[in-house]
């Protein structure tokens, strides 16, 4: 390797240990596709035209994915360095070309990107593809379900009960490793339970009339944590807020969450 090569290397790396960044903000776990996009527009705003911004990560695809959206976004990415178990990218603020628009521009850009996100509608198709069994189709997926209800003890698919249950547990798993992520706070291990009971199943069946949807929803969390307790049940509660699952089944029936710190 040539003196030249090296020199630059040296100097690239000073210029991102030397950086001390205007304003700072923590992705956590998310990428681009769940939201990390929206929070650095908004968060660039908090930036003037030429100062930088500090985005801390703990997702992989960052890497590869920052730099291209800031050549569209003219912005200048600065480069990344390690930190304690995440990633820290640097970017400065660049002034876009909104082709002679007003200087509002960026601002309504971001709250254009913020409608388009309200507006989004989520689609999945389902087809009978077999004895007690459905296939869920959604983007590049596909998933199959059983009947309605199962009082077996195995069957070849999970019932439509146990994969709404499911779909609130693990969308609650996920959420509370994002939040923790992004508070930088150590959990080692996030495990959920789910139990539900219907008001009168003998309604679904035909037996009785009745309602025959859950009167009860019960949730706990079970986190290995050393962390701050308080903090980790601060982070449990803005999850469960948070949840379009969880916030839609609490509007319906009896939602009960409990955060166990082991």
């Amino acid at each position: 390797m040539s003196c030249e090569v090296v020199m630059t290397q040296a100097k690239a790396k000073n210029s991102v240990d030397d950086i001390a960044p205007d304003h700072m903000f923590d992705g956590g776990d998310l990428d681009c596709g769940s939201g990390l996009s929206l929070l650095i527009k908004e968060n660039m705003l908090r930036v003037p035209v030429g100062g930088i911004l500090e985005l801390r990560s703990r997702d992989a695809t960052v890497k590869d994915d920052l730099p291209p959206w800031c050549r569209l976004a003219s912005h200048e990415y600065l480069g990344h360095k390690d930190g304690d178990g995440f990633v820290r990218y640097f970017v400065r603020r660049g002034r876009p070309d909104f082709a002679g628009k007003e200087e509002g521009s960026e601002e309504e850009a971001l709250e254009k990107g913020k409608q388009q996100a309200r507006e989004y509608e989520w689609r999945v198709r389902t087809r009978f593809t077999g004895h007690q069994k459905s296939t869920v189709y959604c983007r590049n997926f596909s998933w199959n379900i059983g009947q309605p209800i199962s009082f077996e003890e195995k069957d070849e698919h999970p019932c439509s009960v146990e994969a709404l249950l499911g779909a609130l547990g693990g969308a609650l798993t996920s959420g509370y490793a994002t939040e923790c992520s992004r508070e930088n706070l150590e959990v080692d291990d996030i495990e959920i339970t789910v139990r539900g009971k219907l008001m009168n199943v003998l309604a679904h069946v035909g037996l009785e009339d009745g309602d025959p949807g859950f009167g009860v929803i019960e949730v706990k969390c079970f986190a290995s944590s050393m962390d701050d307790e308080d903090r980790l049940r601060q982070a449990w509660d803005k999850t469960v807020k948070r949840s379009p699952l969880a916030a839609t089944l609490a509007r319906a029936t009896e939602l009960n969450t409990k955060l166990m710190v082991v």
